[in-house]
C-alpha cells in the first residue's frame, strides 16, 4: 500500500468548547502525532504518509494554531491536556507521539489518561533545575509586540538552541533578512497551511508550558504507560538531558538515540523516515520496551533539529 498524507479533516470539542480540528489517514491502529513549537500538523505530513500504511493516523492542529481554536484567556497545560484527551476519546486511539512540547502535552496526558498504552516522545524541554534557556523571552515578546517576527524567530531559536547547528555560526543580521524572506516565500503554499509568520508568536504559549511542567520529573515513576524515549545525538544538551531523568524515572521506558540526527528529526525537513521506523517498531510490537539504550539505523542520514 503506498505511504500518503491524512487528507481528511474533521474535528473534535474540548472540555471548554474550543474546536481541535485534525487531519486523518491510513489504516490500522489509531496513533495520534503531535507536534511542537513553531509547527502545526502540516510539518508532520512525510511522517504521518511514513505510517500511514501501519496505523490511521491523526494529527491535530494544536490549539492557537490552522484547523483549531485559540488559546484561550486561562491557557495551561490542564488545557492542552483535555484536549487531546477528547481527541483520544474520539479516535479511540491508545498511542500517540508528541514531539518538544508537544511531547510535554503527550507526557501530562498519559498520566492522567489510562487509556493511553503507549507513547512516544521525541525530546520533551522538560526543565531541570533551571535546564531550559528562557531568559530570551523578554526580548522575543518585545520583538513581536514590535511586528518583527522574523528577528523573534532567530531569537527564539538561538535562544532554545533547537535551530540548525548553522544558525550558531550566522549572525542575526544576516539570519533575519533570510528568515523573513523564507517566511514569505512559505506564505504562498496551500491555504490549508498556516503561515510561518502566524506560527512564530506561539512559541510564547509553549514556554508557558515548559515552566508550568518544570522540575515535575518525578511525578512520572507513576505512569503506567509504555514509554519510548527518542533524542538525536546532534540535539542540545537540555534536551538530552530531560531524556536521560526521564529514563531513570519512568517504570517502562525504552531509550533510543538516533545518530546524526537533530531537534527538527520528526518533521518534514528532518530526518521523518528514520523517526518512522523506530515509531513503527514501538507502536507496532506485541511486547513492551525494556529499560535500556540502544542507537537506531547508524547510517541514518545527518539531520539538524529547528522545532521547538
Amino acid at each position: 500500500m503506498k505511504d500518503s498524507p491524512p487528507t481528511v479533516r474533521e474535528q473534535v470539542r474540548s472540555a471548554d468548547g474550543t474546536v481541535i480540528g485534525y487531519r486523518r489517514g491510513g489504516h490500522g491502529p489509531g496513533l495520534i502525532l503531535v507536534h511542537g513549537g513553531m509547527l502545526a500538523s502540516q510539518d508532520f505530513t512525510k511522517l504521518a504518509a511514513a505510517l500511514s500504511t501501519s496505523f490511521t493516523i491523526y494529527v491535530p492542529d494544536r490549539r492557537g494554531r490552522g484547523l483549531s481554536g485559540p488559546h484561550g484567556a486561562d491557557f495551561g497545560v490542564s488545557r492542552e491536556v483535555e484536549d487531546l484527551q477528547a481527541l483520544v476519546t474520539a479516535t479511540g486511539a491508545s498511542q500517540v507521539f508528541g514531539l518538544s512540547s508537544g511531547a510535554l502535552v503527550v507526557l501530562r496526558t498519559a498520566l492522567v489518561t489510562p487509556a493511553l498504552d503507549r507513547i512516544a516522545l521525541y525530546e520533551p524541554p522538560l526543565s531541570i533545575g533551571g535546564s531550559v534557556p528562557t531568559d530570551w523571552l523578554a526580548r522575543f515578546d518585545r520583538e513581536i509586540a514590535a511586528g518583527r517576527s522574523a528577528s523573534a524567530l532567530v531569537t527564539g531559536m538561538k535562544g532554545l538552541n533547537t535551530g540548525p547547528s548553522l544558525f550558531t555560526r550566522i549572525p542575526r543580521f544576516a539570519l533575519v533578512p533570510l528568515l523573513a524572506i523564507g517566511a514569505r516565500l512559505q506564505g504562498d503554499g496551500s491555504p490549508d497551511e498556516v503561515p510561518v509568520e502566524a506560527l512564530i508568536p506561539t512559541l510564547r504559549f509553549d514556554i508557558q508550558l515548559i515552566r508550568e511542567m518544570a522540575d515535575t520529573v518525578m511525578d512520572y515513576a507513576a505512569l503506567d504507560a509504555r514509554v519510548l524515549l527518542l533524542g538525536g545525538t546532534k540535539s542540545a544538551a537540555y534536551l538530552r538531558l530531560a531524556l536521560r531523568k526521564l529514563s531513570e524515572v519512568l517504570p517502562h521506558a525504552r531509550s533510543i538515540d538516533l545518530p546524526g540526527v537533530g531537534h527538527s528529526g520528526p518533521e518534514d525537513d528532518g530526518a521523518p523516515l528514520v523517526v518512522a521506523q523506530a515509531l513503527r517498531e514501538f507502536f507496532g510490537s506485541d511486547d513492551g520496551p525494556e529499560a535500556s539504550t540502544a542507537p537506531a539505523n547508524p547510517a541514518a542520514p545527518p539531520a539538524a533539529g529547528s522545532g521547538g
